[in-house]
């Protein structure tokens, strides 16, 4: 008789088992443990979406203060909130110290020793709690509640704690490089900040605080129409939006959160096309330029295509529109709308 093998489709050299088929029951059970002494303070408060310090001020009361829940480093949290990524709501392991979380949370706490890298990423995987999570949550009025009972009937498949270490290792070193570079990333973006407001004249002054060596002439002031040309985007009625068709219906979302497309087959003058390179800047409610690296769209009224003349060269205008754009920023209350 074939035995069906569970593996995945990348392994580490010198690994070919199945991985064990295992019910939640037998790896974890549902912890009571509360606050109830007062043993964790306000300070120890832990934020169960990402297993950091809170950074909210906690102000209850004592007895209030008892009803949080004492999480431990190796213990899992279901986090009810739903979004895109997570339908069903989430499971995050506390690598990160002892502590204490809110009473809307269910925390499990492991039976035996686990490797904490591999099971960190594991049980955080859409892909393999899903299903899971499908049979043991009920939507309830704020948060996913899930069915305690029900999750620990449910199964998982788990390899060796060898092949456990090596795959917690690698996702442990990458997620190390990520953070390298985003640590990068964050100080080029601030560095870029202050390039900015010095390559371009302020304040109505005809010259820029730095200047590349060998210029030193004003900079002529010119009517933006002079340099360029906005051409405004076409307005949709809703039914004339597609689920799919010849274009792609370019809207300001698309450039920022929104993965949504609709489509059009309805052809229009050159105009009202955009193609790869061209000049675009986004005018309603998230604004700014962009140079659009995608396929052949229609874009979407609240977007302008800006037509350059010989005189204003693209990468200069993106910059310039980008400055503009700070310091329109940096010149409005947070609070009104630009």
């Amino acid at each position: 008789m074939i035995t069906e093998q569970h593996v995945p489709q990348f392994r580490f050299k010198g690994f070919s088992d199945s991985w064990e088929q295992r019910k939640f029951s037998e790896l974890f059970q549902k912890s009571s443990e509360k606050n109830t002494n007062l043993s964790f303070s306000r300070s120890q408060v832990l934020t169960g979406a990402t297993m950091t310090d809170s950074d909210r001020d906690i102000n209850s009361d004592d007895d209030y203060m008892k009803t949080y829940n004492v999480i431990h480093v190796g213990d899992i949290l279901f986090e009810g909130h739903t979004s895109k990524q997570f339908a069903f709501g989430r499971f995050v392991l506390d690598d990160y110290r002892d502590g204490i979380v809110s009473h809307v949370f269910d925390i499990y706490r492991p039976k035996a020793k686990m490797n904490l890298s591999f099971w960190k990423y594991y049980i955080h995987d859409e892909n393999v709690m899903r299903p899971i999570l499908v049979r043991a949550t009920s939507n309830a009025r704020m948060l996913n509640a899930l069915s305690s009972s029900e999750f620990l009937k449910q199964s998982v498949f788990v390899p060796s704690e060898n092949e456990q270490a090596k795959i917690g290792n690698l996702l442990e070193q990458i997620d190390s490089t990520i953070a390298l570079h985003q640590r990068k990333l964050e100080l080029l973006k601030r560095l870029k900040q202050g390039y900015l407001q010095k390559l371009f004249p302020q304040n109505g002054e005809n010259v820029p605080e730095l200047r590349f060596k060998g210029y030193s002439d004003a900079w002529k002031k010119r009517k933006l129409g002079e340099l360029a040309e906005f051409i405004n985007g076409r307005a949709y009625k809703q039914d004339e939006l597609l689920a799919s068709g010849k274009y792609p219906v370019l809207r300001v979302g698309n450039f920022y959160t929104n993965d949504k497309w609709y489509y059009s087959n309805l052809e229009l003058p050159e105009k009202y096309y955009a193609e790869e390179g061209d000049l675009l800047y986004t005018w309603s409610a998230t604004f700014g330029p962009h140079i659009w690296i995608g396929p052949k769209v229609i874009y979407h009224y609240h977007i302008w295509k800006v037509a350059l003349k010989n005189i204003f060269e693209k990468d200069f205008a993106l910059q310039f529109f980008e400055a503009d754009r700070v310091r329109l920023l940096n010149s409005t209350n947070g609070s009104t709308m630009i």
